[in-house]
């Protein structure tokens, strides 16, 4: 079977989902394509919400989606093979133009506080291939449906990699406390993610 490219699969979508996208953006008052973006996911709620500057470099609520499919429960990740999507906050390392699950963003789990923390517990099969993907089943990642999956994999593809942020959390802690952690690492993750939803503005 042939290799799409990136570059191929923007050719079959782009502009369908770029038509999507903008006016959500000159609603929101931000900017597009943005110099930056943030993504919160919410796994409680199973609502993905996407934060972009305004001309003033102030972060804007743009749009949210529904997840819609997301294996686990409250509480991050810890071993391979648990079903467990990640929480924290993530980088994305890599777009997919041919997953099994239409298109997808790779995220950098485990990244080096993953890493840290299964190294001070003993815990060395992580996981990973983690993946906000299109569809509408998963294992450990975050199925958006094929639509949404082509507006992040543009967003993505537009604003560059390197100024996508991703934080995934059991809860929007802004609007009541994440569940109890059990464990003070976990505890200290929950406050990390807390304060970069605090630099966020509210949401309808």
């Amino acid at each position: 079977m042939a290799k799409h490219t990136i570059e191929d699969r923007l050719g079959d979508f782009g502009a369908a989902a770029e038509a999507r996208l903008v006016p959500r953006f000159t609603v929101a008052g931000a900017s597009w394509p943005p110099l930056r973006a943030t993504i919160a996911a919410f796994k409680d709620t199973r609502r993905l919400e996407l934060y972009a500057p305004g001309t003033d470099g102030a972060l804007r609520f743009v749009h949210a989606w529904d997840i819609l499919a997301a294996s686990g429960g409250p509480g991050p990740k810890l071993r391979e093979g648990d079903g467990q999507v990640p929480e924290g906050i993530y980088a994305v390392t890599a777009l997919n133009p041919n997953s099994a699950f239409h298109v997808s963003l790779r995220l950098d789990y485990p990244n080096a506080d993953d890493r840290a923390q299964g190294e001070r517990d003993g815990r060395t099969r992580l996981g990973g291939d983690i993946m906000i993907h299109g569809r509408a089943a998963s294992v450990g990642c975050l199925a958006m449906g094929d639509q949404a999956a082509e507006e992040l994999f543009l967003l993505a593809a537009r604003c560059g990699l390197a100024n996508l942020s991703v934080l995934i959390a059991p809860c929007d802690v802004r609007r009541r406390p994440p569940p109890l952690a059990g464990e003070p690492w976990i505890a200290a993750r929950y406050a990390a993610v807390a304060r970069v939803l605090a630099t966020l503005p509210g949401q309808p």
